[in-house]
């Protein structure tokens, strides 16, 4: 506001000042023409000037505040999304469990028994087995499944030591026969070559016997 009217001042100033250096006093003019000078007495009418319009004084002007316009900004529709919709996952079908039917019990089986051998009855000779001192055989006298009887049919006989040692060894081994009732038996300390060979004559015996 200070700067405006000072500036409006200063061009007031200026304008009074053109005003009075414009100003001309009237001078007297002579009009001259054909017949000399005009006018009564010779005196040249003057015309006055024009009387000098005092400058305008300047009014001051206070120029006019602006009023800021604000501009009224429309906020842009947020953009929504529409929620999805939600959405009822179908009834699951229920296919009813299957009845736990009870299996109808098995019959047992029946129980059958083995049908019995025939009895076994007879007297089997068993293959003779040779050792270094000589042949030897058994035989056997089986009844009812059961060996009674026990026998050699041959021995080693070639030295005199041969038919010692048969005198202690045979009843040892016959009473081990029929004691096993099968070819498991021990043998004989000091004989055992004899020993050998009544184990596989024995052997023989009971696989004719089916025993």
């Amino acid at each position: 506001m200070g700067v405006t009217k000072a500036a409006l001042i200063a061009v007031g100033t200026v304008g009074g000042l053109g005003a009075v250096l414009a100003y001309q006093p009237p001078h007297q003019t002579s009009s001259f023409g054909a017949g000399g000078f005009k006018g009564s007495g010779g005196v040249a009418k003057t015309t006055p000037a024009a009387t000098d319009t005092p400058a305008a004084t300047p009014t001051e002007t206070v120029a006019a505040t602006p009023t800021p316009t604000t501009e009224k900004t429309t906020p842009a529709a947020k953009a929504t999304t529409p929620a999805p919709k939600k959405t009822t996952p179908a009834a699951k079908a229920t296919t009813p469990a299957p009845k736990a039917t009870k299996a109808a019990p098995k019959p047992a089986p029946k129980k059958t028994k083995p049908a019995k051998a025939a009895a076994v009855n007879g007297t089997f000779a068993g293959a003779v087995s040779k050792t270094v001192y000589g042949p030897v055989q058994v035989q056997i006298k089986v009844v009812n499944n059961k060996i009674v009887d026990v026998s050699a049919l041959q021995l080693p006989t070639a030295q005199p030591y041969d038919i010692q040692l048969n005198e202690s060894s045979v009843p040892l081994l016959i009473s081990q026969t029929l004691a096993a009732q099968s070819s498991d038996i021990q043998g004989v300390s000091g004989a055992s070559y004899t020993s050998q060979g009544w184990y596989d004559s024995l052997v023989s015996a009971l696989a004719k016997a089916g025993l």
